[in-house]
This record gives C-alpha cells, structure tokens and sequence, in this order.
C-alpha cells in the first residue's frame, strides 16, 4: 500500500475539517524556514468491545503544548477546550474504528521572520496506526555519536519542531549503521533519551530512568509507565543517571514515547540486553499499559476521553 492511501480524508486547519489535499501552509513561513513550531503526539485506542475510541492522556498532553506555546512566546494561544474539541472532530470526520497517531502543531504563520511570533496557526492530524512488530521482537540500539541537546542551547522540554533535526541526525546515523533505533547521551556524557522516545534499563529487577533534568523530554509516557509500575507491579523506577557501561549490565531495556509506546530494546551496541529476548518485566508493563489506555481496565478513567460517546471533550 501506498502512502498516498494510508492518509486519512480529512485533516483539521485553523479551526476547520478540511480535505488532506488541502492543508496547507506557505512555504515562507517561520515554521518551515526556521521550523517554528511545537506539537504534540497523541494516541487515540480503539476498543472493539465498548466500540469506542479513547484519546490517551488527552489533558496532559494540552497542558505540555500551551507550555511549549508560552516557551515559544507565541502571540496569541489556543485554549485546551478548543483543541481538544478539534481533535476529537477529525476524529469523528474520519470514522477511525482503530487505533490512531493524533499529530497536534501550532505553528508561526505568514511570511515573518526568524523572531516573528505571530499570526499562529493549527494543524491536526490522525493516522491509523496498527501495532508494529518491533513492540513484540524488539529493536536493536546504538550508542550515537551526536549528543543530546543541552537545555540551555535549544528547550529540551519543549516539543519543538526544530529541536527534532538534532533526533534525526542520530536516527540517520543509526540506520547507516544498521541499528533499528539510537540512544543518545547528553552533554555530561550520560544516557539521555533516544530521538523521539525516553529510555528505560531493568537492572536486578529494578527500572532505572534518566532524570528528567538529564537533556530530555517530560515524557507523559514516561510518567504513565512510572506510575503504573509502582501501583501495579509494586516496582519503584529509580531516576538517576546512567553511565555508557552500565547499558551493558542490565537485564532488561526499552524505550517508550506515544509513537513508540513500549518497544523492548534486545541489544545496545550489537551487545545483547539480557539474554537478547523481550524481558518479562517489559511484557507485564506492555499488557499493562494497552489495558489501561483501551478502557480494558476501569483505573484511571480520566487518562481516557472518549470520542464517539460524547459530542465535546472536556480537556481537564
């Protein structure tokens, strides 16, 4: 199948459900020259029973753009309600009855210059994405060459869409090098994240995770995962750094990140995690998370905004 045909029929523009063809931004704006805008990636799960759609988290992900908005010193910012009312439209508009990748940016529009922080538009989009098999077979990982953005160069915080060519760059690499995915470090030359998902190592039965002050993203996965491990796996993470040589002494590792959700990590630097297979502390913790995020479990109700059963979304 084509790309072309896994795109959906409509995608949201400044406030309107609009054919895929047409969504479109000059190419003079600071977004595309300057990449000049911050998103934020959104899993929408698909129940087959209740026949329902469930956006994961949708409120927190909301709070971490207007963040992102205010960091970037945006003219004028679009409230939750709204963008939570909008995205659950297209959804809608669509018909999705599986599982989705919801793309949310806002972005500095017009012919402005690199400080220009006005007008403001908003794009959303939603993908059908199935599971991949990587989340059952895991992926291979190398160590980068390229290091982690320091917070005090670029908001390493902030989903913002130029931060990403720093990711990308160690992604190239990866691939050159045939590892399914990179691990980066930071500055201080301990782990940080991977290019667009955090890092997690299971040593003696205990997960470790860098802090977040360690050069990467206040992952909302990485906090669901936290919290699930420890009300239901009785599992306190320990947030510390992790030196290079240490990779090599866990037993278990993975990354997490809505797109990638828990994907095992099987080997770093061509050296096996464990005994190179998916870990079962790793499985519990992906039956767990899926569970939760579809509705299969009644905890944390309010993770969950249902799409189909109700016609406005409350983004609180």
């Amino acid at each position: 199948m084509d790309d072309a045909k896994k795109m959906p029929k409509y995608l949201h523009l400044n406030g309107k459900v609009v054919p895929y063809e047409d969504a479109k931004i000059h190419i003079l704006s600071p977004c595309v020259k300057y990449g000049a805008g911050v998103f934020e990636g959104i899993r929408g799960y698909w129940n087959d029973q209740q026949e329902e759609m469930y956006v994961f988290r949708l409120a927190e992900h909301l709070d971490r753009l207007q963040y992102s908005m205010k960091v970037m010193r945006y003219d004028e910012v679009y409230s939750n309600e709204q963008m939570a009312n909008w995205t659950l439209e297209l959804i809608r508009a669509n018909n999705f009855r599986e599982t989705v990748h919801i793309r949310l940016m806002t972005y500095v529009d017009g012919a402005g210059e690199q400080n220009s922080t006005g007008p403001i538009g908003i794009a959303i989009s939603a993908i059908a994405r199935p599971i991949p098999k990587k989340l059952s077979e895991g992926v291979s990982a190398g160590v980068s060459s390229w290091v982690r953005l320091a917070d005090n160069a670029m908001p390493v915080r902030v989903k913002c869409n130029a931060n990403y060519q720093n990711g990308r760059l160690a992604s190239i690499e990866a691939k050159l090098n045939k590892y399914d995915a990179s691990l980066m470090m930071n500055a201080r030359g301990t782990v940080a994240e991977g290019p667009g998902m955090c890092f997690f190592a299971i040593r003696n039965g205990k997960p470790i995770t860098p802090p977040v002050t360690g050069s990467i993203l206040e992952s909302i996965t990485r906090d669901t995962l936290i919290r699930l491990m420890g009300e239901y796996m009785s599992l306190e993470t320990e947030e510390r750094e992790i030196d290079r040589s240490e990779l090599y002494a866990c037993d278990e590792a993975f990354y997490c990140g809505t797109g990638w959700e828990i994907t095992p990590v099987t080997s770093i630097d061509r050296a096996p995690v464990g005994d190179g297979k998916v870990g079962a502390i790793t499985k519990k913790l992906q039956d767990l998370y899926f569970k939760v995020a579809k509705g299969e479990i009644g905890d944390h109700a309010p993770w969950r905004t249902p799409v189909y059963k109700r016609p406005n979304a409350r983004a609180a």
